[in-house]
């Protein structure tokens, strides 16, 4: 299925306009879990933020203006996923700075993502449309501009298509494998079809969601701790995978918390700030506080995922206060991690350790997970939260 002709392109995609925002001054905090102090350091998240932006179009747009490309050494492979997660950061832009810079680079994102993609929105995969579709829906509530939100409804349409009772329900990883479902399936989804429901008044979405929602919990989640696992009958053994990644945790926690905004039911609530607590806890996700490397390529992704959701759930007033305390603390240290640690200067790239300096080449992936963390430590610091 194509969708052809679905936007006109307005704006040439390799246009660059250079921001200008005020600094944003903070003090040193104390390190995450020990009693000494950083040295004295000014954080300038909100310049960061936009020096990183600068850095993106700068270095990984590609030479026809389409799309963002692999790394920063001249592989030019299309990526379909981390491109729509380069439309969610420039989101998260927007919104920060109103800078209409943005509004041109969204719309010349997505355009040049369908003409890359054989001028299509949809692929092999149903976990990559649901990013698609969550990056098209913030577009849309950012900027009102229909195209964008024609594109998440087409996209969920597609994505529908997934839906089976394989392993017991849920929705499948990717359209040759019916039968393997996983979290990044799963989740993504529920966030989207709750935000979704709101949007376009649909119930029958919502009811969607929590009926994923059920399905996932009752599968995919620890029952003892709230640690969330990968995916189920990945090998055609019907055997659970219980590896530990990053976004795992947060898109369930994306999740719960979507479900809860939309229902309030504070059950919901409660299951994202347990696993929260238990990924925070985890030495085998935030050894010493924080997040793990995950190397280069799809995992480069995968911890700036975490960051987005857990920054929302830090955002959210009803969790109880020791605990927004805790995610805060949480979220601060590694944000100085990086800001001190793991960025390049003058190159502004980004290493997939948050501990230390890149070395070699930066994957788009890796490159997009520090700048999620970079707009998250600047929203939350106008928020004065940190």
């Amino acid at each position: 299925m194509k969708l052809n002709k679905l936007i006109i392109v307005k704006i040439a995609a390799a246009a660059v306009v250079s921001l200008s925002l005020p600094a944003c001054k903070d003090k040193a905090f104390p390190l995450y879990g020990a009693d000494n102090q950083r040295p004295a350091i000014t954080y300038n998240w909100a310049l960061t933020a936009d020096t990183l932006q600068e850095k993106l179009y700068n270095t990984f747009l590609a030479a026809n203006g389409r799309y963002f490309v692999q790394d920063d050494a001249g592989n030019a492979t299309f990526h379909y996923w981390r491109n729509a997660h380069v439309l969610d950061v420039l989101v998260d832009g927007y919104q920060r700075t109103d800078n209409e810079v943005y509004i041109q680079r969204m719309k010349s994102q997505l355009n040049g993502m369908i003409q890359t993609n054989g001028n299509s929105l949809f692929n092999e995969y149903y976990d990559d449309m649901e990013w698609l579709a969550l990056s098209t829906l913030r577009a849309y509530q950012a900027t009102d501009d229909a195209d964008y939100l024609n594109a998440a409804n087409a996209l969920w349409t597609d994505i529908k298509t997934g839906l089976n009772n394989n392993q017991g329900g849920g929705i499948a990883w990717r359209k040759s494998q019916l039968d393997y479902k996983n979290t990044p399936a799963n989740a993504p989804a529920i966030i989207f079809a709750a935000r979704l429901s709101r949007v376009n008044n649909n119930a029958a979405d919502l009811e969607l969601a929590k009926t994923l929602y059920t399905w996932l919990k009752g599968t995919l989640v620890d029952p003892s701790t709230g640690i969330v696992w990968d995916g189920i009958n990945g090998n055609g053994d019907g055997q659970i995978s219980k590896n530990l990644y990053t976004y795992n945790q947060g898109i369930f926690v994306g999740a719960a918390l979507e479900l809860y905004h939309a229902t309030n039911d504070a059950a919901y609530l409660n299951d994202a700030v347990r696993t929260a607590k238990a990924a925070l806890a985890s030495g085998d996700i935030t050894p010493g506080g924080i997040l793990k490397g995950e190397g280069q390529g799809d995992g480069g992704l995968f911890k700036g995922i975490l960051i987005r959701y857990f920054t929302l759930l830090a955002q959210e007033e009803a969790v109880a206060a020791i605990d927004r305390n805790e995610l805060v603390k949480f979220l601060k240290f590694n944000a100085e991690t990086l800001y001190t640690n793991g960025i390049a200067r003058p190159a502004h790239t980004i290493s997939p350790d948050w501990n230390r300096k890149p070395s070699g080449t930066t994957d788009l992936s890796t490159q997009l997970s520090g700048m999620m963390l970079i707009e998250a430590a600047a929203t939350l610091n106008e928020a004065n939260l940190f």
